[in-house]
């Protein structure tokens, strides 16, 4: 049979064809993120990482999940659009026909075998639709006075919401914590010297104590303990010498040599980010005499070399409007919280993921 040729009659203008496919590949950035919550469902990053061969191919993996065969064509679909966003990799050394799928960075992070857990718990939370759903009120609530988009979508606030929602405040705690544990692991590995000279650590708004553990395991020497309010007692472990505080941080932070603060000051509006930082101040000693509070943060266009770590600045940032009264800052706006918490000096740390390094001294 003859090949047959395709004529192009009518192209559309060069410039009109790239700005449509730039929108359209906006609008469909949420199948993206679906496409990756399916994978993270059925569990296809440790499927793969289970199997002898390290790689396995679309029959093999339709049968392990398992799925009806008529859906194997829709699998291989879904794999298609999951390869192209790196998120596996075709196995050009399979010498089959079938196509067969390995591993990449990303979906290692994926994996239940993967240092500190992965990132498994991050993604379900960031995916889930208690978080996403508030993103549909955006419209309603920026033309209204007050409010918060979470607040439309759920009728309170997210750390109220959680209180009342076991299921979702388990959720958002063990998402903290996988986040916790993968940066602090890289952190006490390659910037140790954070921690040195120090006897007493505060992590305040720790949580279940992700990051505290990571650095009292590196630093047995160092006592670490972690501040953070009482609903979160029951679920600290006990047995790990790192010992829970029961505290607010907008009322009182105890004396200590040094204070950590991840992710926290994205969550709140600069006059609470300041009332925080004051009484981190009253707790710790000046630099002279070995103090500082180290902050975890994005530092918005630090990076800006890498459109990929600005593009998740600004989503990071688009995320916290929807969700909490904080916002992503720019360098700028760090420095103007800190002078106007009498802080008198800080360095500024990047390289850590999206994440820098913050030390704050007095």
């Amino acid at each position: 049979m003859a090949a047959m040729t395709i004529s192009k009659v009518h192209e559309m203008p060069s410039g009109l064809s790239k700005a449509h496919t730039n929108l359209l590949s906006i609008q469909f950035g949420y199948v993206n993120s679906m496409a990756l919550r399916c994978a993270i469902q059925i569990g296809i990053p440790d499927l793969i990482h289970s199997n002898d061969s390290s790689s396995m191919s679309l029959s093999e993996l339709a049968a392990s999940i398992p799925i009806p065969e008529t859906k194997s064509p829709h699998l291989y679909r879904l794999m298609r659009l999951l390869v192209h966003l790196g998120i596996f990799a075709l196995d050009e050394n399979s010498g089959t026909a079938e196509p067969k799928y390995i591993l990449t960075p990303a979906s290692k992070l994926l994996t239940k075998n993967h240092d500190n857990k992965g990132v498994i718990p991050f993604s379900k939370m960031v995916l889930d639709p208690a978080l996403v759903n508030p993103l549909f009120h955006l419209g309603d609530w920026i033309k209204m006075e007050g409010s918060l988009p979470f607040e439309l979508c759920h009728g309170g606030n997210m750390w109220a919401v959680a209180a009342q929602k076991p299921d979702l405040n388990k959720d958002f705690n063990a998402a903290m914590e996988s986040d916790s544990q993968l940066l602090m692991s890289f952190i006490v590995k390659h910037s140790p010297q954070l921690f040195h000279g120090l006897k007493l650590l505060i992590d305040v708004g720790g949580g279940t104590g992700g990051c505290a553990r990571t650095i009292a395991k590196a630093f047995p020497d160092l006592n670490v303990k972690v501040l953070d309010l009482p609903q979160l007692a029951a679920d600290f472990p006990k047995d790990d010498g790192v010992q829970f505080i029961v505290g607010d941080m907008f009322k009182h932070i105890p004396s200590t040599d040094a204070i950590l603060l991840k992710n926290i000051l994205h969550d709140w509006n600069d006059e609470e980010c300041v009332q925080i930082l004051k009484n981190c101040k009253k707790a710790v000693p000046s630099k002279e005499e070995g103090g500082k509070v180290i902050i975890m943060e994005v530092v918005v266009n630090s990076q800006l070399k890498d459109p990929e770590h600005t593009q998740v600045e600004y989503e990071a940032d688009v995320l916290l409007m929807t969700l909490t009264s904080g916002w992503q800052r720019e360098e700028k706006e760090w420095r103007k919280i800190f002078k106007d918490a009498a802080f008198e000096e800080y360095k500024i740390t990047p390289g850590f993921g999206v994440r820098s390094v913050i030390e704050l001294y007095h």
